[in-house]
């Protein structure tokens, strides 16, 4: 994002912490409306234009969210858009990348009041590498000329049951509108569900399954590193022959031997 729609971005957030503070109940519904008016947006290229037209004044702008939108969503999430399309962005499209995250976040806050963040964090990894791992499904769930409903079709009879709800309208979010790739949408969910529990997330890929308490070994000593908690997510990869690699943000530690072989290859090349 250029300059402006941090800022804008920033402000919504603000927004969306205030809309939430002190009611229990309202983040679960503040998420789902706000993914909703996204869906909208989407659709309407006309109107996603005119929320973000910088020529217009806000006032103007927030007015417009309200004819369109009050009544049919809550009022803490009439109160989050209509900051949000206040705002001047850079483009349209930062402003609804924007109600996205902020549509996330507030799902994930709805899961942290339950006490489930945990297991929705561990559910969306989980559900990455899977669908990272079946090439059909992963397919079937980015093919952009099938419908959205038939991707939440698919999703529900894979997840239903099986996972919280929240996980569930996450990836529903995530299939239907797949605009960076699947396998990076959940990751960034992943590490979004993390930065909420004020812990970063290590991908670790290991060519054996990890014990619990090498995990535990790996997550203390990548805190001593970082000097903050370290949430460890591991999928085993046995084409690395032996070791671990390890990936935190833009920071890669590959200590397997394949990464050793390549190092080993280029300095006789």
């Amino acid at each position: 994002m250029y300059a402006a729609s941090r800022e804008a971005s920033s402000r919504s957030r603000e927004a969306l912490t205030s809309a939430l503070s002190g009611s229990n109940g309202v983040a679960v519904t503040t998420g789902s409306e706000l993914f909703a008016v996204v869906s909208v947006l989407d659709d309407q290229r006309s109107l996603r234009v005119a929320l973000a037209d910088v020529s217009v004044p806000g006032s103007v702008r927030a007015e417009l969210s309200e004819r369109v939108f009050g009544g049919k969503v809550s009022a803490a999430t009439q109160a989050v858009l209509t900051t949000a399309v206040a705002q001047d962005w850079s483009r349209p499209a930062d402003l609804v990348d924007t109600l996205v995250l902020l549509g996330q976040q507030a799902l994930l806050e709805s899961a942290a009041e339950r006490g489930r963040l945990d297991a929705v964090e561990d559910e969306l990894f989980r559900l990455g590498r899977i669908i990272a791992d079946n090439p059909d499904l992963e397919q079937a769930l980015s093919d952009r000329g099938k419908p959205a409903a038939a991707k939440r079709e698919l999703l529900s009879r894979l997840l239903s049951g099986k996972t919280e709800d929240i996980t569930q309208t996450l990836a529903e979010q995530v299939v239907t509108r797949n605009r960076a790739g699947i396998g990076t949408a959940f990751d960034e969910l992943s590490d979004l569900a993390a930065a909420r529990r004020h812990q970063v997330v290590a991908h670790v890929r290991s060519a054996i399954t990890l014990s619990d308490q090498q995990r535990e070994r790996l997550a203390s000593s990548l805190q001593r590193i970082y000097g903050q908690a370290v949430t460890v997510h591991v999928e085993v990869d046995p084409g690395l022959l032996s070791g671990l690699v390890v990936r935190i943000g833009d920071d890669v530690i590959d200590g397997s031997a394949t990464g050793r072989l390549e190092r080993l290859r280029r300095e006789l090349s």
